[in-house]
């Protein structure tokens, strides 16, 4: 037997449930909205176009796709964050699909999107080819394809890399998602059935946290993975607290100044050969 398939629905189920934690929505509605509409934008999204959004969490890129008049179809392993963004979308007058689908083996036909988007989503796949694979097999010829993926180097890479040492070994085979923030990966893993590659990198500008303490609180209250790895370390009180420190002072680093970070991201658009 496959060793994948033997621990992937363990995994996936770990997956689902990890970002079911807290209060991912915050985030995506209050640190990072202005991500889901640079994507749009980067992809070229126009009415019309039918769009698939891969772990698509609240809709932080679905959301923006539809306002453009696109028929969009949100997708994620978690669905406490599809019924998140199901409710902020019908308050809008904001109409799309919301269907639960695992990245890795999406509920969806061949060639049956124009466009295929992932907001920091897809990154968080455990198997990156396999991800990848779906992406392009969903995405009609000549459509696009359009990624956007915190960078290993960019505060939440670092964030990532801070916690590492804090949390459980990773099962065999799953790999970093910052990965997906380097250009010469995602180039890898989609090969030679894209065209057209464009990639550059970008930062945002957060300044929702007073001090690298505020970041830590409210990451610990609201972002699954952040929890879990909480979660690992809790009856280990001496653990607890050099990762506050650690996750605090990473926030302090990375101040540019009147309690403004910039978080650098990765956009990668290709169009799928015909």
């Amino acid at each position: 037997m496959n060793h994948q398939a033997t621990i992937a629905p363990d995994l996936k189920a770990k997956h689902r449930a990890m970002w079911a934690l807290g209060d991912y929505a915050a985030v995506a509605s209050d640190v990072i909205p202005a991500l889901g509409p640079t994507l749009v934008s980067a992809a070229g999204v126009r009415a019309g176009d039918r769009v698939l959004d891969v772990a698509a969490g609240s809709g932080n890129a679905s959301v923006p796709a539809a306002r453009l008049g696109a028929s969009v179809v949100a997708s994620d392993l978690t669905p406490e964050l599809l019924e998140v963004g199901r409710r902020e979308a019908e308050s809008q007058g904001i109409d799309l699909e919301w269907e639960q689908g695992d990245a890795e083996a999406l509920p969806f036909v061949d060639s049956s999107f124009d466009a295929v988007i992932s907001c920091v989503g897809v990154m968080f796949a455990p198997h990156h080819q396999e991800a990848a694979d779906e992406l392009v097999r969903v995405c009609r010829p000549g459509g696009t394809i359009g990624l956007l993926s915190w960078t290993p180097e960019g505060f939440i890479g670092q964030m990532f890399a801070t916690m590492k040492p804090f949390a459980p070994p990773p099962p065999a085979g799953v790999q970093p998602p910052p990965l997906w923030g380097r250009e010469e990966h995602v180039r890898g893993l989609l090969g030679d059935r894209v065209t057209d590659v464009a990639a550059r990198t970008e930062r945002l500008t957060v300044g929702s946290f007073a001090d690298g303490a505020a970041f830590r609180d409210f990451f610990k209250a609201t972002y699954g993975p952040t929890i879990a790895v909480y979660r690992a370390i809790a009856d280990d009180p001496a653990k607890v607290a050099a990762l506050d420190a650690e996750l605090a002072d990473l926030a302090r680093r990375h101040d540019v100044g009147g309690g403004r970070m910039e978080w650098e991201y990765l956009v990668l658009t290709a169009i799928t050969r015909p």
